[in-house]
Parts: structure tokens; sequence; C-alpha cells
């Protein structure tokens, strides 16, 4: 079994510059973000001025995924080991190094090779950025500390796309990536002198075999969950990933239990407090990657909206999301955890049923009643939710409390789109008697499209209740261990 080290004396901790801490972190944060959603609108002026295809060019967005989802528990638990400034201050380095390559490759090989430098940056950014700010605020503000940095995620998903578009429209592709060499170098020189240098945990070893297990199980199954969308989930290949995948957790388990200094105390999960959050963020991020992947055909090739009305539409979700965000979060801190994500989980579940309503005659109106729902839920759920992941590791592990958080929001949407999308396209086909049009789901008749995209919602609308269900399980749990402790 792996041993546990004893709890040790914390050292006093300044929390006075706490507020410079967080622009430090939301800096990265929020330029991490808007580089996520504004590579994906560059996609058609990619293929055409690099000479590829978008078979080809969709590497751009999945070599920087799968390397983020590759590396980031294994950054999280190293900066745990190492100390977390050093390596953010690298990842701010490395990713604006990476952005200024980017903006120059002279191919579509090169761009995929330098994209899979900046994920490797912005890796350390993410994974261990929410760490470094719950270390530099005090435990009873850490809710309101996360709520922040829910604001810089939906501030980066609304600006990446409308700059991205205006970037693009006016001096091409390279710029969206050269962007953020400014944006890299201030965060750098703002992380250099306002994170503080917290000495790591002392006794700890950096888990080599186990973390080199864990990136290839998670390689394994994005992989599976990626290209099984297009290959068919019951393809050889993709039954090896899945199989490789089984056998690759099954052996970093075994390690673990055996590790002095494992990279994951796998006893961590016995607290229900940490096992509830996880599985319920996973579950909301595969639901939300709904919005991401189905309603701009549904809003754009259905209703026939201009892609910049639609645009503005799909950003009054993480709007909402952005301004409830730190609200719950402090709020969280004042009343506990628990109960506001159930009324989050609830109120997202209202609003995917609400989307059944819809049809061909939708109005901007009655898809306000969808989109803002759904933002004020995430709000209500997402800052305790994470602020509760990271109360359940202990102080030395903070780092790889990040990591969960993002791995969690990384394979839910992955999972969403993969699984949603396939289901999505299967009602499709089941309507129109068991076979696709020649040009795919998107093809099929508005009335068939639709029929299905309800199907769907209600399904994300049942896997949110069993998350609502599984919350309702821990505060049950949580009330009887306080109980017992009285």
């Amino acid at each position: 079994m792996s041993a546990v080290h004893p709890p040790r004396a914390e050292a006093a901790v300044d929390y006075s510059r706490k507020w410079f801490v967080m622009t430090a972190v939301v800096a990265g944060i929020l330029m991490a973000t808007i580089d996520s959603s504004i590579v994906n609108i560059a996609f058609p002026t990619l293929v055409e001025s690099l000479g590829t295809t978008f078979n080809v060019i969709q590497w751009v967005s999945l070599a920087y995924l799968l390397t983020n989802a590759t590396f980031t528990l294994g950054v999280g638990r190293l900066g745990d080991v190492l100390g977390k400034k050093r390596l953010y201050v690298t990842g701010f380095a490395v990713f604006t190094i990476a952005s200024a390559l980017c903006g120059v490759a002279p191919n579509v090989g090169a761009l995929i090779g330098f994209r899979v430098l900046q994920a490797l940056g912005a890796v350390l950014i993410m994974s261990l950025g929410s760490a470094i700010l719950v270390e530099a605020f005090p435990p009873n503000e850490r809710g309101k500390a996360l709520g922040f940095v829910g604001s810089a995620v939906s501030a980066g998903i609304i600006t990446g796309p409308a700059l991205g578009g205006l970037i693009i429209s006016n001096w091409g592709w390279q710029p969206i990536f050269l962007v953020n060499i400014p944006i890299g170098i201030a965060g750098t020189w703002l992380a250099i002198r306002n994170v503080p240098a917290t000495p790591p945990h002392p006794g700890q070893r950096f888990d080599v075999p186990g973390t080199i297990l864990l990136s290839l199980a998670l390689l394994a199954l994005s992989g599976a969950v990626t290209f099984g969308q297009d290959m068919g989930f019951g393809a050889p290949p993709i039954l090896a990933a899945f199989a490789a995948f089984a056998v690759l957790t099954a052996a970093f388990i075994a390690v673990e239990l055996r590790s002095p200094s494992p990279m994951i105390q796998l006893r961590l999960f016995r607290n229900p407090m940490l096992t509830v959050s996880v599985i319920s963020g996973f579950l909301v991020f595969v639901c939300l990657s709904v919005t991401v992947l189905l309603l701009p055909f549904y809003l754009q090739d259905i209703i026939g909206w201009e892609v910049g009305f639609v645009g503005l539409l799909l950003g009054v979700e993480p709007l909402v999301m952005g301004v409830v965000s730190p609200l719950s979060g402090t709020l969280s801190d004042r009343i506990g955890i628990r109960r506001l994500t159930l009324l989050g989980l609830s109120i997202m579940a209202v609003g995917l049923l609400v989307f059944r309503t819809f049809d061909a005659d939708l109005t901007p109106a009655k898809f306000l009643l969808f989109a803002i729902p759904l933002g004020l839920g995430i709000g209500m759920f997402q800052s305790p939710n994470n602020s509760a992941i990271m109360g359940a590791v202990p102080r030395e592990y903070t780092g790889l409390g990040g990591g969960i958080m993002t791995i969690t929001r990384l394979l839910g949407v992955t999972t969403g789109v993969a699984v949603l999308g396939s289901i999505w396209a299967a009602r499709v086909a089941s309507k129109l008697g068991g076979a696709l049009p020649a040009g795919g789901a998107t093809a099929a008749p508005p009335p068939v499209q639709i029929a299905a995209l309800h199907d769907v919602m209600t399904i994300a609308a049942v896997v949110i209740a069993g998350a609502l269900i599984a919350g309702i399980w821990g505060l049950r749990h949580e009330a009887r261990a306080r109980s017992a402790a009285r």
C-alpha cells in the first residue's frame, strides 16, 4: 500500500497579495481560453492559405486537445513535487514562444507541431493556475477565487470567436497566434513578480511509472473517443484503443497501490465530496458539449440566422455563467457547497428540457429562455463544484486537484461531442428508416433534425438528473459524516 505522509504544520501564509496573484492566474487562463476558442473559426482560411484539406487542418485542434488530455494530471502532480511557480512561469514562456512560431509557420505540418508545443505551455498554465490561486486565498474565500476563474474562462470563450473573426477578416490567420505574444509577455512578468514561490511539501517524489501509465491511458481514451466519431466505435483500431485504456488503467492502479509516493493517492476518492464532484463535473461537461457541437448547425442551417448573429446568441450562455460564477463561489464560502450545486444542476435540467419546445420558427427571445437558464445553472454549479474538488485534496496535492478539474472538463466535452453527436446522427437515421442521406445527418429534412435534437436534449437532461441524484447522495452522506463527528 502507498505510504501516507503525516501532515505538517503549515507556515503562516501571507494573503495580502492575493489579488495580485489573481491577475497573474487570470491572465494565463484568459490567454489559453481565447486561444483554444479562436482557432476553430480560422479553419476555412487555413485550408485555403496552407493548401490542405479539412481532414488535415483539424489536427491543428486535435493535436492541441490530445496533448492537453495526455499531460494535464502529470503536470499538476509535478507542480506539487517541484514547486508550482517555476512551472507556471515556464508555461507562460513556452506558450508565448510557441504562439510566435505558430504565427510564422510555413506549412500545416509545422503549424501542427508548434500547436503541440503551445499545448504543453497551456497545460502548465491551466493545471497549476487554480492551485496557485487556492493557495493564495484563505480557505474561507476559496469559492470566490475559483469563481473568478470561471469568469476568465467565460470571457475567453466569448472573446475568442469574435476576436478571431475580426482579425482574420482584416489581417489573415497569422495574427490570431501573434496576438498572444504581448499577453504572454505581460503574464510572464506578472507571474514572476506576484506568484509566491511556495516550497513543496517535503518528502515527495515524482511517480514516473504511474505518470507514464496514466498519460498513455488518457491518450488512448481521448484518441478512441475522438476518432471513433469518424471511424465508428466498433472499428478494430477504436476497440483496440479502448482495450489499451482498460489495460493501462489497471496497470496504473496496481503501480499506485505499491508506490511509496504515488501520483494519485487513490484513498482520496473514498471522500464522497471529491468523488461526487468529479463525477458531477464530468457529466455536466458531457451535456454542455451539445451547445458546442449541434446548436450552430441548428441555428444557422435550420433557423437561417447569420453566423455573426449566431455567435452573439451563443455568447449569452458563457456571459451569464461568467457573471454568476464569482457570486455563486462567494456564496458557497458562506452557506456551503452542495446545495448550490444541486440548485445549479436543477436549473440546467430545466433549460435543456425547454429546448423540446423549439421548432423551425424559433425567435431570438425564445432562444434566450434556453440560453439564460443554462448559463445560470452552469455558473451556479461550477464554482462551488470546483471548490469542493480543491477542498477535498490535501494541500500537498493541490496541483493534482487543479489537474483533476481540468481533465474533468476536457474528457467531459470530448466524450459528449463523440457520444451525443453519434446519438443525434443515429436518431436522424432512425427517423429516416435506418439510413442517413448522402450528405450526412445535416442534410436530413429540418423536421427530422429538430426531432433528433429534441431526443438528444432529453438525454442530456436525464444525464444531468443522474448528476443531481449523485449530488443528493453526497449531501446526505456528508450530513451523516458531520453528525457522526459531533
